[in-house]
């Protein structure tokens, strides 16, 4: 029998199942999306956690029967050819490296809008997002990247505007997802959605996640250094940090976010007790203080990079908060360093 027919006795097996899902894995895909999402499947579709699939099914399928390597080096191996995408509910495109993203595959692209056609809703993953667009499939539509993917997006795509500031977003039948945990959340909400809240919840609870996030609950990042269950703030935060060498002003994050800059800056003031534009400030100068003690970049690179007008700006606002220069800042992290390694040796 070829590897892409269903037999009559399998599809009698699958009649009941009330969820089917076939995974195009990307090669050096990232391991992590994809494990979280197929184990959500794996606990709704049975009691307990003993992996049958009475409820879903799910398939690894592909173009040919290689096995493909995630990022990590381990290796999938597929269960069927790619065949006709109607015996699925949902296709689901794990992505990974950004590298391996310029390597087009037609047969790939071909077999997506060949399910796009006959109407199955297509999902993207991490980096996956970033091949429906290459397939010319997300045209009109929303879609969700990582906060770390935004800028390779901006670039790869002109005129495309995506959400980085929330972990997936389902736009009619296009969903879309940052990765990593957040894949976990994008699965319960499509067993919620075709099996029911308690098997998601169910789900949710054996991999020890604490409770199914919305769509629209933002993505963690660097920004959650700033403590707060505040949801507009830890947007305005993400937001933020996507633009760190070129600030936006409090009006223009607040006009991102769809709410008043009064608004805003009330949020800010009653969750970490300060202004939009002081933790703008904050935020840029931790981010320079993380380059002057971990790279060898120029104070001038560094203050442009991290949205100053020039080294003399950074170094005023520097000293300000940290009492100190950025040059005396490096060369006490460099005395630092040479002790501690002078320490390491003499331990030996």
């Amino acid at each position: 029998m070829a590897a892409n027919k269903v037999s009559p006795i399998s599809q009698r097996r699958y009649q009941h199942l009330r969820l089917s899902v076939g995974f195009v894995l990307l090669r050096r895909f990232t391991l992590c999306a994809f494990a979280n999402f197929v184990d959500v499947l794996r606990l709704a579709a049975d009691e307990g956690d003993r992996s049958r699939p009475i409820q879903c099914r799910w398939s690894v399928i592909a173009a040919d029967m290689r096995p493909v390597s995630a990022s990590c080096g381990v290796s999938i191996q597929p269960q069927e050819l790619f065949g006709n995408p109607k015996r699925f509910d949902y296709i689901v495109v794990v992505g990974g490296l950004l590298d391996e993203i310029d390597r087009s595959d037609d047969r790939i692209d071909g077999f997506l809008r060949e399910a796009a056609a006959a109407g199955i809703p297509l999902v993207g993953l991490c980096t996956g997002t970033f091949i429906l667009h290459r397939a010319g499939l997300m045209d009109g539509y929303r879609c969700c990247v990582s906060w770390f993917h935004h800028q390779d997006f901006l670039a790869q795509f002109e005129r495309m505007k995506p959400v980085s500031d929330q972990i997936f977003v389902v736009d009619r039948d296009r969903l879309t997802c940052s990765g990593g945990t957040s894949t976990a959340h994008l699965a319960a909400f499509l067993v919620d959605r075709h099996i029911g809240k308690a098997q998601a919840t169910k789900s949710l609870n054996i991999m020890m996640i604490s409770g199914a996030e919305e769509g629209g609950a933002p993505q963690p990042g660097l920004t959650l250094d700033f403590r707060t269950k505040d949801l507009l703030v830890r947007k305005a935060l993400l937001l933020m940090q996507q633009n760190l060498d070129t600030p936006l002003s409090v009006a223009e994050i607040a006009r991102h976010l769809n709410v008043g800059k009064r608004r805003l800056e009330r949020h800010f003031r009653d969750a970490l007790g300060s202004s939009p534009l002081s933790a703008f400030i904050e935020m840029r100068l931790l981010h320079a203080r993380h380059l002057l003690e971990n790279t060898d970049k120029s104070i001038a690179s560094i203050a442009a990079e991290s949205g100053f007008c020039d080294s003399s700006h950074l170094s005023r606002l520097f000293r300000r908060r940290f009492d100190g220069t950025p040059q005396q800042f490096r060369a006490s992290a460099d005395l630092s360093k040479e002790m501690q390694e002078a320490e390491a040796i003499r331990s030996k």
